[in-house]
């Protein structure tokens, strides 16, 4: 039988928990008099099916059964936990936790409250042990942090609860040691939050300035390092200790409007350094660079690959670099193979025994018939136009082995073409030494219609002239060789 949460306020993130819940097996029940809930939680539940799924290696539970209704009372019948997310007002949240306490005196409560502490969440409840915050950030269903703040009302048993679901539910739990308002999170992002509206007051940055010096820069630190194990780093090889003592009286400089700092002397540098070196001191510096460094290629990648932030610089350099490339290939008809792209083994084409990955020698070919096909006219534009040369046939041969950092060379030779196909040979060179083939066979489709179709004449004016000066190449060596065929 399926567990049960109940979630009362089906707003951005009220929405969001329902589909983390639901998504990860659980029934859900949702109360919100919005009438418009079911629509709103249904697109971010859209949402929730394109992303969480991509971010787990095995397959997720079946989806939990999602219902609607009227009364709060109804919502938490059987439910064994409730997620609240009614607006910031505490004596809504109060009244809710009555009528959910009346409703069902023992279900566990975790509020999504952004800054109320839970002695003052729990304050006239029929049953405050059961009332906890676990304050999450948006959007919930992707990122895993839960802050659990209690008050010595909650016995330990409803604080290990709570954490249970939430890494249950594949959560981060952060169990807050003391109560404060706004918790950690939202206390860290205030004061940011403050310092940017007064530069943008003072006419300092705008706001696209103010995101630019974020995501830029130390946002993509933060994401994979933090605040503490980014200034060790920082420190150099002598770590903390040495940023501490090389920035700590920046404190007293008025770098910030926030100028309501701790004294910096040496029980403060002894704090910050000694809690660091617990936190990192298992790895040398060297060691935390390379893990920073692999974590940050991994981020831009992402971003490079959606174009977005940081990536579009990346996109934009490559761009640049490529057209560099681009003019080293062969641009008219000749009696040899074309030279078609010129690439470099980089690391993250590396398999575990060191040498370039079989993905990647495809990749290579790509590179080198996507090259040809500009070529001919039958780049991107042309396919923007509903017609493209679509793969049929591949077959590869590995014949040495490429390394990390090596250059290699594509040549094609075109091997026959008619007006709906063109069967080319692409050999993967590193100087003077041939390290695969790939033969293709590609078929020119009306992407319309899902059938083939001769192509354009401007495009058959370029390709022919070509294969009438490769007519008279020998052919290579395996071309047409079938699978396991003896040498």
């Amino acid at each position: 039988m399926a567990r049960k949460a109940a979630i009362i306020g089906g707003g951005v993130i009220g929405g969001g928990w329902t589909a983390r819940f639901l998504l990860n097996g659980w029934d859900v029940g949702v109360f919100d008099p919005d009438p418009e809930a079911e629509r709103k939680i249904a697109a971010v539940l859209a949402n929730a099916r394109l992303a969480l799924p991509a971010l787990s290696d095995v397959p997720m539970p079946l989806e939990g059964k999602l219902t609607f209704h009227g009364t709060i009372g109804e919502a938490v019948e059987g439910a064994e936990y409730v997620q609240e997310s009614v607006s910031e007002r505490i004596e809504l949240k109060q009244r809710v936790y009555a009528q959910l306490q009346q409703a069902n005196p023992d279900v566990l409560i975790g509020s999504s409250t952004s800054g109320f502490k839970a002695t003052d969440l729990q304050a006239g409840a029929p049953n405050p042990a059961n009332i906890i915050v676990a304050h999450p950030f948006n959007p919930v269903y992707l990122l895993p942090l839960s802050e659990i703040s209690g008050s010595p009302a909650n016995p330990p048993k409803v604080v290990e609860r709570t954490v249970q679901i939430m890494k249950d539910i594949g959560m981060f739990p952060l169990v807050i040691r003391h109560e404060i308002d706004a918790f950690i999170g939202n206390r860290f992002l205030e004061a940011v939050w403050r310092e940017a509206l007064w530069m943008l007051k003072d006419g300092i940055a705008t706001t696209t300035e103010i995101d630019e010096a974020i995501r830029m820069g130390f946002g993509l630190r933060w994401g994979q390092m933090g605040l503490f194990e980014t200034y060790r780093i920082a420190g150099g090889e002598a770590g903390m200790r040495h940023f501490m003592a090389q920035f700590g009286p920046t404190l007293k400089w008025p770098w910030s409007k926030l100028m309501d700092v701790p004294e910096f002397n040496e029980e403060l540098v002894d704090l910050v350094a000694g809690q660091s070196d617990a936190q990192s001191g298992m790895y040398t510096i060297r060691e935390l660079e390379r893990i920073r460094d692999q974590n940050l290629v991994g981020f831009l990648r992402t971003l490079k690959d959606r174009n977005w932030g940081a990536g579009k610089v990346l996109r934009e350099h490559d761009a640049a670099r490529a057209a560099t490339f681009h003019a080293q290939t062969d641009m008219g008809p000749k009696s040899q193979p074309l030279v078609m792209a010129h690439l470099q083994v980089l690391p993250a084409w590396i398999d575990y025994n060191g040498h370039m990955t079989e993905s990647r020698y495809l990749f290579a070919n790509s590179e080198a018939v996507d090259n040809f096909l500009r070529l001919i006219g039958a780049g991107m534009d042309y396919v923007a136009g509903g017609h493209s040369y679509y793969t049929a046939e591949t077959h590869i041969r590995h014949l040495g082995e490429a390394k990390l950092g090596d250059r290699l060379t594509c040549t094609l030779q075109i091997l026959s073409a008619d007006e709906k196909r063109i069967r080319v040979f692409t050999r993967i060179m590193r100087g003077d030494d041939l390290i695969a083939t790939v033969e293709q066979m590609c078929l020119h489709v009306d992407m319309k219609l899902g059938k083939t179709c001769p192509a354009a004449s401007d495009v058959l004016e370029r390709l022919m002239p070509l294969v009438a000066a490769h007519a008279g190449l020998p052919a290579p060596d395996g071309a047409g060789r079938a699978v396991g065929q003896p040498r």
